[in-house]
């Protein structure tokens, strides 16, 4: 694409210097050749990586001020559900209020097979830390407009969740630190533990200092061929850290993008600022092409089956009782050959001197 915008570029640039050199003329042409180069330019993508990806903004997925794509008309690309309110500067998905839960969900499901999606956001709120809740969740799901007990949306999802998780609910967590921002792939089947904080199932995750800070918080998510990599910037260096990277990661198409919150017993303003979609174009060998398969139903290559359970510590007790009685018979049978060999040995020396 960006070598075609550059031919015609050229070609434009050419055509006009050729042609009669007229006032009136030199001002049609100038006015002309500024909107075919603006087109271009805006056709031709923005090259930010270094493998020949180029990203391309969908605007019909994208949420930005002053939300002009939200509402309840069935021309919106966007709509909104429970506590949520519209703002000229933010969308409030819950206030500072308890049990209060809020989303806004696209109304067009996604087919772009390669993307990234940039979210702003900002929690704040009037509670101690560990004293607000409880998050919210950017979704990438089937299902859509359901309310439910995971940061406002149902339990049993199928698809991606990516959670900013502000409380700490499990009271033996002690490795990490909160806020905690983590990634989980259902399948439908699949329940997030909300009592332990999702770790059953997380895919990783990492620290992030994003409630009331004064800077602007972003979060990136991109899949790009089969691997979520989510990125945070929070520190106000306007600067991409990694919070996880995971392949092998495989989410089928026509799902739905979504944003939610909820507060409990405790609570927090949680605003949504922007929501930016971009479409990667990927180049790829026709050995990945031929390997790229239709995918139907969510997966991560390399998840443990939640159906294989871990022997308790019974039968663990016996096993190692065991395996010490097997242990010690073989020690004993290695002591008796060696005996044995060393009187043969002895007996043969003796015969010597007969």
């Amino acid at each position: 694409m960006a070598t075609i915008a550059m031919k015609l570029k050229g070609a434009v640039y050419t055509t006009v210097m050729n042609l009669p050199y007229s006032l009136a003329n030199k001002i049609r042409i100038s006015a002309l050749l500024v909107l075919i180069l603006t087109f271009v330019s805006s056709s031709s993508g923005e090259n930010t990586y270094e493998d020949n990806t180029y990203e391309f903004l969908k605007r019909e997925y994208s949420l930005t001020k002053p939300y002009q794509g939200l509402g309840s008309s069935s021309s919106s690309h966007w709509e909104f559900m429970g506590n949520t309110m519209i703002m000229p500067e933010h969308i409030r998905l819950t206030p500072d209020l308890q049990s209060r839960q809020g989303a806004v969900w696209s109304r067009i499901p996604c087919y772009i097979r390669d993307w990234e999606l940039r979210v702003q956001f900002k929690i704040h709120g009037e509670g101690k830390k560990n004293l607000n809740g409880d998050g919210l969740a950017i979704w990438l799901t089937k299902e859509r407009m359901q309310i439910g007990q995971v940061f406002g949306n149902e339990n049993l999802f199928t698809g991606l969740g990516v959670f900013v998780d502000t409380y700490p609910n499990d009271d033996k967590q002690l490795e990490r630190t909160f806020p905690f921002i983590s990634a989980m792939v259902g399948n439908g089947s699949v329940a997030y533990d909300h009592d332990r904080d999702g770790r059953s199932t997380d895919l990783g995750g990492c620290t992030a200092h994003v409630r009331n800070v004064e800077y602007d918080t972003f979060l990136l998510i991109r899949y790009m061929k089969n691997r979520l990599t989510v990125m945070i910037d929070v520190d106000g260096k306007q600067e991409w850290k990694d919070c996880l990277d995971v392949p092998g990661v495989r989410l089928p198409q026509g799902y739905y993008f979504g944003v939610s919150s909820a507060t409990g017993d405790l609570s927090d303003n949680h605003d949504l600022i922007s929501l930016k979609l971009y479409e990667l174009t990927v180049e790829r060998s026709p050995e990945e092409e031929e390997e790229q398969q239709e995918i139907t139903l969510p997966s991560v290559d390399y998840r443990v089956d939640p159906n294989v359970h871990v022997e308790d510590e019974g039968r663990s007790i016996i096993t190692v009782f065991f395996l010490f009685i097997v242990s010690v018979v073989a020690l004993v049978v290695v002591i008796v050959v060696i005996l044995f060999l060393y009187n043969r040995y002895k007996e043969n020396r003796r015969k010597r001197f007969y």
